[in-house]
């Protein structure tokens, strides 16, 4: 696997916040967003080791088979030559940031756009940071990862919540973070919403066209199975998730199909 990409740079105040994020903020009642319920500390009788015994709807996060995070290695991925798979067609809007004191999440407020995976749009909700990476490729952990958290709206779609993530290695200036971090400085010692403009999503850079796809789990309780992850192969200390099992999943890695190489007499 080809790991050339360029690394970002995260200015000090935004990596001091960073360093002590862990859990994503909630866009739908699925998710907990109450801290005090749980944390990760796995020596505490809150941490992941026992999130499945605190609640009874919380038992997915120790019974599950189709948990989240999980390492990507190339032995256990099947390479797929297929492009068209994924569209995005995001657009600016109004956004908020908020210091959840668990984590800092970017919602937008508007239509913020969506996401196609397979002829089903998703829309775009809100992004939030981890770090250090929760998901690993080839067993390296990566200094931040980023969460674009996507809700389908057609009653019919059985999989309605979609997570595109991005990972990044500390480096030159990220032009998306150092917006928004005098914004995220403000927020340090305040639990208050903040008002940040219109921000738009395309601003998230993405890199190339392949990513790794496969189906798993919210990564916070009640840790409910059948999210649908996009982890770009593009690479960018707090808490987070320990890795689960794949339990027998199929992990695919999309990349887009070779041109034949031309060359004249």
């Amino acid at each position: 696997m080809n790991n050339q990409s360029n690394p970002i740079f995260i200015s000090g105040c935004v990596l001091f916040l960073l360093l002590f994020l862990h859990a994503p903020s909630s866009i739908t009642a699925q998710e907990t967003e109450d801290e005090r319920e749980f944390d990760y500390d796995e020596r505490s009788k809150k941490g992941p080791p026992r999130w499945g015994e605190l609640k009874k709807e919380w038992e997915a996060c120790n019974s599950g088979e189709m948990q989240s995070p999980i390492d990507m290695s190339n032995d256990k991925v099947e390479i797929i030559s297929k492009s068209g798979a994924l569209t995005r067609n995001y657009k600016p809007s109004n956004a908020t940031l908020k210091n959840r004191g668990h984590d800092i999440s970017l919602k937008w407020v508007g239509d913020a756009g969506s996401i196609q995976i397979n002829g089903t749009d998703y829309m775009l909700r809100q992004c939030h940071w981890h770090s250090p990476s929760e998901h690993h490729i080839n067993g390296q952990r990566y200094a931040l990862e980023l969460h674009m958290v996507h809700e389908s709206p057609d009653l019919n779609v059985k999989n309605k919540i979609a997570v595109v993530g991005l990972l990044y290695k500390i480096g030159e200036a990220d032009v998306f973070l150092s917006k928004l971090s005098r914004n995220i400085s403000s927020l340090k010692n305040s639990l208050e919403e903040s008002n940040v403009g219109e921000i738009d999503p395309t601003d998230i850079k993405m890199g190339g066209r392949s990513y790794y796809k496969y189906m798993g789990s919210l990564t916070v309780p009640p840790c409910t199975e059948g999210v649908l992850w996009i982890i770009n192969e593009e690479y960018a200390e707090s808490n987070a998730r320990p890795l689960q099992a794949l339990n027998g999943r199929e992990v695919y890695l999309y990349r887009p199909r070779l041109r034949p190489r031309v060359t004249k007499n």
